[in-house]
């Protein structure tokens, strides 16, 4: 199977920065078309620069905890490409989370930014990914979905309780969805990552320096990895490479999940 995305049309969110837009360039210099998608219209406008309006690269901003938003960036991404094959959830929020107080509404934040919204993205691209399936006359390929979740999925840490809880659903959402749309050729894994140069991570060694040390020292490869590493793990579920691998949860971060957890100030 190759590992080629080359021509193939991805979704990608979260991708004004950190891991997002990493996956973002990876896929457009690996030829795939790119829908760039964020929040932030004023840091992906910056990231997407002065590409020419008629290459493999567009942008679309906008909340997708909006269900409208969802359905006007299927419309741009078609007006574009004319289909999507891959779709890459990316976009994540993280805040800390006071276990003891009920007014504290972080969780449903998180649930809402890091699991619904995700989900309701991954529903609507499958039910476009299952149309453009009608209209081919062989078995190949619908579709990939790959969802970007956390170490903190099976990490306790009571500071990032909504946030561990929002990851771990995410986990048995991709597990969910890829027995739901496995009938129709469209598979759905995760990447679960620690001891990556995330943005939040990159925000959190701002106001914590000494915390790399920390990291470091409980990684066993005793590094923080760049994006890019993890963007290869993302090409690879979303090329026919990984043609049956679905409602797989793929962990990269150094072997730091091998040993004692860190205590951290943020993730």
């Amino acid at each position: 199977m190759s590992f080629s995305i080359a021509g193939k049309t991805a979704i990608i969110t979260g991708a004004a920065n950190g891991i997002g837009l990493a996956v973002s360039r990876e896929f457009a210099d690996q030829g795939a078309n790119v829908m760039m998608v964020d929040m932030d219209e004023k840091q992906l406008s910056k990231e997407v620069g002065d590409l020419p309006e008629d290459g493999n690269v567009r942008h679309f901003a906008g909340d997708l905890r909006e269900r409208l938003t969802i359905a006007n960036l299927l419309s741009a991404t078609m007006d574009a490409f004319e289909r999507v094959d891959i779709l890459v959830n990316a976009s994540r929020q993280i805040l800390r989370t006071n276990p003891l107080d009920m007014k504290d509404d972080s969780v449903s934040i998180m649930l809402n930014q890091n699991l619904l919204t995700s989900l309701r993205l991954s529903q609507a691209v499958a039910k476009r990914m299952i149309k453009q399936a009608e209209d081919q006359d062989d078995d190949a390929p619908a579709g990939s979905i790959v969802n970007l979740s956390s170490i903190a999925a099976c990490r306790t840490n009571p500071d990032l309780m909504g946030y561990s809880m929002a990851t771990a659903a995410l986990d048995q959402m991709t597990r969910g969805l890829a027995t739901a749309f496995a009938p129709h050729r469209i598979r759905v894994n995760a990447v679960a990552f620690g001891s990556v140069m995330s943005a939040s991570l990159q925000n959190t060694l701002k106001e914590f320096p000494d915390f790399r040390e920390e990291i470091e020292a409980s990684t066993p490869l005793g590094r923080i990895a760049p994006p890019t590493e993890l963007a290869d793990t993302v090409r690879y579920l979303s090329s026919d490479a990984s043609a049956f691998m679905t409602g797989q949860v793929v962990t990269v971060d150094g072997g730091r999940t091998l040993i004692d957890p860190v205590k951290s100030p943020a993730h």
